[in-house]
């Protein structure tokens, strides 16, 4: 199903297993001398390709070993990269940030092109502390054991055990029966893993909040803000969780009982927020969803569907459900190759052809970055990213007939984009809450955590939604989110960036040409740039203020109307 090429999708430029080579290469670096701004942006280029040549060979190792965690060998390598490799990288790149800190030419360097580097890079300086580096490595560990667990949880249904992601698509089900007992099932499945998910985050908040105050910050969440080097505050973040709550979760409510009456349901409960009236999967194998998708993105410019061919028939798209598989997806760049690798874990269903297109997105971007010579990870900021992923999503929906021919389902089909952009616009709030709160009580108990997530998933998600005696069911849920363990406080940009998809979105209606040659100027622009400054190249506005959500959500609103 996933059509893998038999030749390695990535680039080994460097044998990271050769220690004392690697190291060899950064003394390179760190003894060069620099006399000129010229020099200095020289050595800058010599580094960032020693940098994607060990990124590219580390990210290559972590994507062979999510695709198969139940092999020992991938895991084996890829836990080399974490314990032995990244260790000698934290080192040698605090020295290089200081090589750079000190010289004199950084401050001739050209601002727009060098000035997020530099910010980034003197951030970096200040929070380095050399005691951080065995809780780093433990961190990954950590994070490679939830991604072992989470590829070895089954579900039970009907008599057999299933890869867990198995019954996500039985949450849609328009048959309730099925629903309910769907979402008991995957309940159950992390009751059984709960006290091991319980430990693996106990002491991942412990290390992180020492990682903070090594550093000298009062908290984790505080930390991490200077570390993403973030171009808007905490208290920024937390008028957007009250706006969001003053109009975004009314709206959420509202159609939440349009959907229970649609349903004829006297309650709303966890097992029916997901009801689709759509009848069967909308595709039966990988193939079939690859073939479909391509036809989506061909009716849209030929330049994307020619990107997604290249990466099927080179073996970058792994789509299957498998058993020993890692959970969710993600979209990696391979920058030696000049490539990117999606990855997605979703059994046949309406979220796996939407999952695709997002991890489309990212990768179109990715692209875009390389061709113009422009990627560096260090400047990723995800709020940037996922403008592209969602839109990708929006821009699409109106082929969705290539998986849904029927007209009602198709109405359906474009029904529940929408719903789902209003989902994302509540729930990444709603994890950014929670996370907020993990990092500033990081000597809570577990049945503080569970009370706090259901609490939270209650006022932002679950507001409308009866989940009397199933509430250890929600609390366990936090776990199925990789971003709580793994990528702590990417969450919130999922929600900014949906606002700048929806403003896309809205220009889309009326002059689809415009929006995507805007899309396409915009996944191109430089990551250098302010992250306003990317967005109103792509032709929207940064702004999570109150205003704008006011009118987001009476159009998100509106426009699900349309598709009664």
């Amino acid at each position: 199903m996933s059509e893998q090429s038999p030749t390695k999708f990535y680039v080994e430029f460097i044998d990271l297993k050769e220690v004392p080579v690697l190291e060899t290469h950064y003394h390179d670096l760190l003894e060069r001398e620099i006399g000129s701004v010229e020099a200095l942006e020289a050595w800058l280029q010599s580094e960032q390709e020693l940098h994607n040549a060990i990124l590219e060979a580390m990210l290559g190792h972590q994507i062979e070993f999510v695709c198969d965690t139940a092999d020992a060998q991938k895991r084996d390598t890829y836990m080399h990269d974490q314990t032995v490799v990244q260790p000698v990288m934290l080192k040698f790149e605090a020295e290089l940030d200081k090589k750079f800190c000190n010289s004199p030419f950084m401050e001739q360097l050209d601002e727009r092109r060098y000035g997020l580097i530099r910010r980034q890079r003197l951030a970096k300086v200040q929070l380095f502390r050399a005691e951080n580096i065995p809780l780093t490595v433990r961190e990954q560990e950590l994070v490679a054991k939830y991604n072992e667990l989470m590829g070895g949880l089954t579900v039970e249904w009907e008599g057999e055990s299933q890869p867990y992601p198995f019954m996500m698509p039985l949450l849609d089900a328009p048959d309730r029966g099925i629903r309910e007992r769907a979402w008991r099932a995957g309940a159950d499945a992390r009751e059984r893993m709960k006290s091991q998910m319980d430990e693996i985050l106990n002491e991942l908040v412990s290390l992180r909040h020492q990682m903070a105050t090594n550093a000298g910050f009062e908290n984790y969440r505080d930390y991490m803000f200077e570390a993403k080097s973030r171009e808007y505050t905490v208290e920024d973040c937390y008028a957007y969780h009250r706006a969001t709550e003053t109009y975004l979760v009314p709206a959420l409510n509202r159609l939440n009982e349009a959907l229970q009456r649609e349903l004829g349901l006297d309650t709303f409960r966890p097992w029916d927020v997901n009801a689709k009236q759509l009848q069967g999967a909308p595709f039966s194998t990988a193939g079939e969803l690859m073939d479909g998708v391509y036809e989506m993105l061909q009716q849209t410019d030929q330049a994307f569907a020619d990107r997604f061919q290249h990466m099927r028939e080179n073996g970058l798209l792994d789509l299957e459900v498998r058993p020993g598989k890692g959970p969710g997806g993600f979209c990696a760049p391979l920058p030696l190759s000049r490539d990117a690798f999606i990855f997605a874990n979703f059994s046949p269903s309406f979220f796996a052809v939407i999952a695709l297109l997002h991890e489309m997105g990212h990768a179109l971007n990715f692209y875009a970055q390389l061709e113009n010579d422009g990627f560096r990870d260090e400047n990723f900021r995800s709020e940037i990213a996922e403008l592209y992923s969602h839109s990708m999503e929006l821009l699409l929906s109106d082929k969705l007939q290539r998986f849904y021919p029927e007209e009602r389902s198709f109405r359906v089909a474009r029904r529940e984009v929408l719903r789902r952009g209003m989902t994302m616009l509540t729930g990444p709030l709603a994890g950014d809450v929670f996370q907020h709160w993990l990092y500033t009580h990081p000597n809570h108990t577990v049945e503080e955590r569970d009370r706090k997530y259901t609490e939270v998933m209650k006022r932002f998600m679950l507001n409308s939604v009866d989940i009397s005696d199933v509430e250890s069911g929600i609390a366990s849920n936090w776990f199925s989110e990789p971003h709580i363990l793994a990528y702590p406080f990417y969450n919130i940009e999922y929600s900014m960036s949906e606002l700048g998809a929806l403003q896309l979105f809205e220009i889309y209606r009326t002059d689809p040409n415009r929006a995507i040659d805007l899309y396409k100027q915009g996944e191109a622009a430089s990551y250098e740039r302010p992250i306003a400054e990317v967005y109103q190249v792509t032709g929207v506005e940064f702004d999570f203020t109150e205003p704008v959500i006011r009118r987001v959500a009476l159009f998100l609103e509106q426009v699900i109307g349309e598709f009664h």
